[in-house]
């Protein structure tokens, strides 16, 4: 079954890899967390993703600066600053022998309560931290195939409800988008924003192309992608035309090109939307210019 952008291949060295659970490294089989961690028990908790090239974690700085942003928004006490994050980060590939081709997931919940209710007052303990880096490479035939999307009737809510620029455990709203768009045969779900513009899919970021113009969402309502700004950056540099502004599904349905960002997959062409063939139905010349120009940039980030 198709998982879309985080398509990836098996790998069996992930069954022996020791992961980080509040300072110590455990096999896989063994790392745990309690039932009474505020995690499991309300998704209390932010979370980074992150890659790893030539021995580099790309863009750590960033990805540290969005973590950090998010427990304070959270009023939760990590316990570590982030030279301690980013030296257990860095501890963790050295004992796992890992320099390349790894995906990292870096949670950090509230900890664990003394019983199961969501007032942060009961919580007992420090702050959970798990670290899992995998062998994880994403399957090269998505960048060239494209993803299908759905529209689906989940909306990004206004931050007055749930940020959507917390990049927190709770990911209901995204989850419920996943299942409808999976229950509508596609790879991923698009996602509106309470005025019905597009905002963002439940996992990655989403552009189209129009006339030689990329155009992406006014981000007030998607979470502050690394890779997205990286692309709209990207863009800047090498005379691309790129917009962050509001546009519809007419907009997308009329584009030539359609992709979305990530930080697992980098850029992905999408191919449909709603049925609807975007283009040619395959990687346009826009967004196959962005990916080499963003394969170069982790490249620069990640020096030999």
């Amino acid at each position: 079954m198709s998982t879309g952008t985080h398509e990836y291949r098996s790998d069996p060295r992930n069954e022996e890899i020791l992961i980080y659970v509040n300072g110590e490294h455990v096999p896989r089989a063994e790392a745990k967390v309690s039932v009474f961690d505020s995690g499991f028990v309300l998704g209390d908790g932010v979370w980074e993703g992150l890659r790893v090239h030539r021995g580099r974690i790309a863009f750590l700085d960033a990805h540290l600066d969005r973590l950090y942003e998010g427990a304070k928004a959270l009023d939760l006490d990590i316990g570590l600053d982030r030279a301690a994050m980013a030296a257990a980060l860095r501890e963790t590939l050295r004992v796992n022998r890992m320099s390349d081709d790894v995906h990292i997931r870096l949670m950090v919940s509230r900890g664990v309560k003394a019983t199961p209710y969501q007032d942060p007052r009961v919580t007992v303990g420090p702050a959970t931290i798990v670290i899992i880096p995998e062998y994880k490479v994403p399957d090269p035939s998505v960048a060239a195939r494209g993803i299908r999307l759905f529209t689906v009737h989940v909306r990004r809510g206004p931050s007055d409800m749930q940020d959507p620029k917390l990049n927190s455990h709770s990911k209901l709203n995204c989850i419920l988008a996943c299942i409808q768009a999976t229950k509508a045969g596609a790879d991923e779900a698009l996602m509106l924003d309470p005025q019905g513009f597009v905002a963002t899919c439940n996992s990655t970021h989403f552009f189209i192309v129009r006339r030689g113009e990329v155009w992406t969402s006014s981000g007030d309502y998607c979470l502050g992608g690394i890779t997205r700004g990286n692309v709209i950056r990207l863009c800047r540099e090498n005379a691309i035309p790129v917009h962050e502004r509001n546009f519809s599904l007419t907009d997308v349905y009329g584009a030539e090109e359609s992709f979305v960002t990530g930080t697992f997959a980098g850029v992905a062409p999408v191919s449909e939307i709603d049925g609807r063939t975007i283009g040619a139905g395959e990687r346009g010349p826009v967004t196959e210019r962005l990916q080499w120009l963003y394969l170069d940039l982790i490249d620069r980030e990640c020096p030999q």
